[in-house]
């Protein structure tokens, strides 16, 4: 498969420089030119791509290159992009900030090396004129091979301030100034505290994203960088084909204000290995949906709604008792906290849970946990045998009190091995046919994993039929 996409990653010096909201302005404004834009997030982050969704009115995927791996991430692209007539991609943090402090894996710049995507940094300008210059030079001669090909200056002040920058930089034969965006010109975009708030129509409007294309129209030369994308030579892959069983299990997956950090291509790997995704809202709905062979609770903010989640109580007697049937249950992080028997949250009130695992959970006032971990499994679980090993990462406010495992057949399967430290500690708790963790897994770009979930699913099937 060859994927002739257009593209452009908007990458900046470090965080809060502006890159979200410049990717969304540009993602509208091409749209406004009658294109097709698919959008992208480097990173393990959920809440952006829901940010980029909106404004391309498209899924947005993530491109992690340390947590799917450089062989999975062009074709993951190039499947994504294959109609659109260009792709934008927002990168993480600072444009050399990924997995390791020493080499360039997991970041913007490695995913710009692997699609051969041109690189637009974003540079803030506040307090400079010809030291721009001098850091934009540092970012575009740090490693080799990385293809900074335009730049984009924020908080700008005077037009002579915008013209002293743009000097600094055609004196140094550096890459060409596109823009010169005027300081405080972006609208305020709102914020918990994983980041931005999940993107939907209440919190984001579309007159934000419009007033976003409107600054991006005024301020930088868009029509350049549409120019600048179409260099991009085209991605090659060899696309790995999945041969969908006959029968269909039906996956429930938890889906409301509660309950939405879900990788979009790690739903697309369910289907396309088998399963029909059923969505359900532990919040609203008094039951779950009928014949499911199969739960998926996902992340999400299960403390912001523990009251409306412990009040319905109705839809916490058919999990468990969908449990009791034996079938698959698998939750992640805020599925952990719902399926466990308490949440105490930040105002120190007990909200009771669903009560399959023998867990409560607490609220923090700062994050417990933040980075990358590869999971090893120590036993057989629900995705694969012993010794399998898979990727995500981990983030989140919430801790489990007290020590648990072991009592009540709950095991912990999971190794867990964190890219900040040398030491591995054991998560995963498995009780039978339920597997819940704080751990956020990319499955997608390991099918033998997904395979092994519809295979339990369908022992379960055929067992009940």
């Amino acid at each position: 498969m060859i994927c002739k996409c257009p593209r452009l990653i908007i990458a900046a010096t470090g965080s809060g420089a502006g890159k979200t909201s410049v990717s969304l302005g540009l993602t509208r404004a091409l749209r406004r030119r009658g294109l097709t834009v698919q959008t992208f997030k480097v990173g393990p982050d959920f809440l952006d791509p829901t940010y980029l969704s909106m404004a391309s009115e498209r899924t947005c995927y993530n491109l992690d290159s340390w947590m799917m791996g450089k062989d999975y991430l062009p074709k993951l692209f190039a499947r994504a992009a294959a109609d659109a007539d260009i792709a934008v991609i927002e990168g993480v943090m600072g444009l050399y900030d990924g997995a390791s402090p020493t080499s360039l894996e997991g970041s913007s710049a490695e995913v710009a090396d692997i699609l051969d995507a041109p690189i637009v940094l974003l540079v803030s300008a506040r307090g400079l004129s010809r030291s721009f210059a001098a850091v934009v030079k540092g970012f575009a001669s740090f490693e080799d091979g990385v293809n900074v090909s335009a730049v984009i200056a924020n908080h700008c002040g005077s037009d002579r301030h915008k013209k002293w920058l743009e000097q600094s930089i055609v004196g140094a034969a550096l890459p060409p100034m596109v823009g010169a965006i005027e300081r405080q010109s972006f609208p305020q975009l709102p914020s918990r505290h994983l980041g931005l708030v999940t993107a939907d129509r209440e919190t984001l409007k579309a007159e934000v994203i419009d007033a976003l294309a409107d600054i991006c129209e005024r301020d930088i030369d868009i029509d350049r960088l549409i120019k600048i994308a179409s260099k991009a030579a085209p991605v090659e892959v060899n696309g790995e084909e999945v041969s969908r069983p006959e029968k269909s299990m039906r996956l429930g997956v938890a889906r409301d204000s509660a309950f939405h950090f879900y990788y979009p291509d790690n739903l697309e790997a369910l289907q396309a290995c088998g399963c029909e995704i059923v969505g359900f809202s532990p919040i609203n709905d008094d039951s779950l949906p009928d014949d499911l062979d199969g739960l998926y609770v996902g992340g999400g903010y299960p403390e912001e709604f523990a009251e409306d989640l412990s009040v319905n109580e109705s839809m916490r007697q058919s999990i468990a008792g969908f449990a009791a049937s034996n079938k698959p249950v698998y939750a992640e992080c805020g599925g952990l906290m719902y399926l466990g028997n308490k949440l105490i949250g930040a105002d120190a009130r007990e909200y009771p849970m669903v009560g399959l695992l023998d867990v409560t959970t607490r609220m923090l006032d700062r994050f417990k946990t933040l980075g990358y971990v590869q999971v090893d499994l120590t036993e057989d679980s629900l995705w694969g045998a012993k010794g399998t090993t898979i990727r995500g990462h981990e983030f989140h406010y919430s801790e489990i009190m007290g020590d648990i495992g072991g009592s009540d057949g709950l095991q912990r399967v999971y190794s867990i091995k964190r890219r900040y430290s040398s030491e591995s500690s054991i998560e995963g708790f498995q009780k039978q046919n339920i597997l819940a963790s704080y751990t956020h897994l990319h499955f997608a770009s390991r099918l033998e994993t997904v395979r092994q979930f519809v295979k339990n699913m369908e022992v379960n099937h055929d067992t009940v039929s």
